[in-house]
């Protein structure tokens, strides 16, 4: 997809800063709801989706919390807390069947380009953590968003599910998994560049890639002048609209701070960054065909849960391990140093430092993380495939995440694992803060913002009535209507292709 070659026009409805999946999904939402509003999109390189969307810099499971077990938090009584997962479910849900709007309206072709069927496994193994998984499949299964799921503590059931996981492992090892089928692996990178190809094709949309955004400005009659810099030229853009929506990933912090709304006085950004170990040995990757997660180390990220993920990027399997933490102070794989430092501002001081000094083990852990040798990183990965050789792997650099820090009443500061959207009063500018569960949940967060920012045009009829046909569970709890979700899960397997295999090659 090419820089529009004309001049940035003087005004647009809608103005999205950056070019990956939320701005994508906005973008092609809001020109379903109303065809004649024109969008104006910049975005800092040359393509879309090449920082946190792109395949090889994120996970690429369809978040659903079948396999994350930081989705279901044990409570100090011992029982089990599945409120997040089942929210994240029902986000996923959603996500699908705008997908599958998108796929029959348009006739898109190729589907299995960025989103195949492959099971997900959640694999604990000592006492301790097998009945943690038992508590957590006993709870999950009574929602019917989890009803399919297995529990196995069968070595020779376990064997079958995940062939690589299980050999050369201890015998006397007490292990266990969970297995959900209808998982997918989603390649968001793919997606997005699909939207934006949707988006380009209608009239009033214009895009202005290698165009780094460096002023944000609210002009007196409400409207916001956006500046842009054409990094190729060195020409300067100026445009003006009643909306903006900053979708930058890791940039979003300092184009929101720059904003000068007071919803954004207070955050500051933590940045993680993350390597994977990618298998360059066709007959090991043949042999695994699942997404495996496991638990997280104590003091660790929710980014940084341990997983064995069959992956398909561009028709291609592949098998990744990872992601092994580390830290920059850059807020984007591309960015500068000078990221982190040049966020703190006397707004997000306090907050910033109350939040480092509660989270000191988390430091360390970062710390120990850039510290590993190639050996450490095997034995990693040899406690999810005993038999892993080092000849078969090779390591890949993943992407930059921002955690959110934001001020607290109470606590002074704190870090934020989620995803945040933070809105001017008057629903004038969004930004997105954040990382997981992100992408798989882009449609869910984008529909709140609509519902928030446009809210006049949001409860219209009209708007109501399109909002269903794009997602069918619109304004509906899937958690509590099973007919519902059994119909829409069927609809969306059917014509995004799920009930067909994963590539063989």
């Amino acid at each position: 997809m090419s820089t529009t070659d004309s001049a940035a026009p003087l005004t647009a409805d809608v103005v999205l800063i950056g070019a990956g999946i939320m701005s994508a999904t906005l973008g092609l939402m809001l020109k379903e709801l109303q065809p004649d509003l024109t969008i104006a999109i910049f975005e800092r390189l040359d393509v879309a989706a090449a920082e946190s969307s792109d395949a090889w810099n994120n996970a690429g499971t369809g978040h659903s919390a079948f396999c994350e077990l930081n989705y279901t938090p044990e409570k100090p009584d011992g029982s089990i807390d599945i409120s997040k997962a089942i929210k994240i479910a029902e986000q996923f849900e959603q996500s699908k069947q705008f997908w599958a709007y998108l796929v029959e309206k348009y006739q898109v072709t190729g589907v299995t380009r960025f989103i195949n069927h492959i099971p997900h496994l959640s694999f604990v193994w000592g006492d301790k953590n097998v009945e943690f998984l038992r508590k957590r499949h006993a709870a999950l299964t009574q929602s019917p968003l989890f009803r399919g799921m297995e529990f196995s503590q069968s070595r020779a059931e376990l064997e079958q599910w995940m062939p690589l996981v299980m050999d050369g492992r201890d015998p006397q090892q007490s292990v266990a998994a969970t297995r959900m089928d209808l998982g997918t692996d989603v390649n968001f990178g793919s997606l997005t560049r699909g939207m934006f190809t949707l988006l380009q094709e209608k009239p009033g949309v214009s895009f202005y890639f290698h165009h780094d955004v460096d002023s944000l400005k609210r002009k007196e009659d409400g409207a916001w002048r956006v500046k842009a810099k054409d990094l190729a030229t060195g020409e300067k853009k100026k445009i003006r609209a009643p909306f903006v929506f900053i979708g930058a990933g890791g940039g979003s912090l300092p184009l929101l701070i720059k904003s000068g709304i007071p919803e954004g006085e207070g955050f500051g950004g933590f940045p993680v960054s993350g390597q994977w170990l990618k298998c360059i040995n066709p007959e090991v990757i043949a042999r695994h065909h699942t997404k495996v997660y496991g638990k997280a180390a104590v003091g660790s990220p929710p980014m940084s849960v341990p997983h064995l993920d069959t992956r398909v990027i561009n028709g291609q399997r592949e098998l990744l391990f990872g992601p092994y933490a580390g830290f920059s102070t850059k807020f984007l794989k591309q960015g500068s140093y000078l990221d982190l430092p040049l966020s703190v501002k006397l707004s997000n001081m306090r907050p910033m430092l109350i939040a480092g000094l509660k989270n000191i083990p988390l430091t360390k852990y970062l710390i120990n993380q850039v510290r590993q040798s190639p050996e450490d990183r095997l034995a990693a990965l040899r406690e999810y495939l005993p038999e892993a050789r080092s000849e078969d792997w090779q390591l890949e650099t993943a992407g930059q995440r921002v955690q959110v820090i934001k001020k607290d009443a109470k606590e002074g500061g704190v870090l934020e694992f989620g995803t945040e959207v933070v809105a001017a009063a008057d629903g004038s500018i969004a930004a997105l803060l954040g990382a997981s569960p992100g992408a798989s949940t882009a449609v869910s967060i984008m529909v709140g913002l609509i519902q928030r920012c446009f809210s006049d045009s949001a409860r219209t009829p009209a708007w109501q009535a399109k909002m269903r046909e794009m997602i069918p569970s619109f304004s509906k709890n899937l958690n509590d209507d099973a007919a519902l979700l059994e119909q829409q899960r069927a609809r969306t397997s059917a014509v995004l292709g799920l009930t067909e295999p994963a590539p063989a090659s």
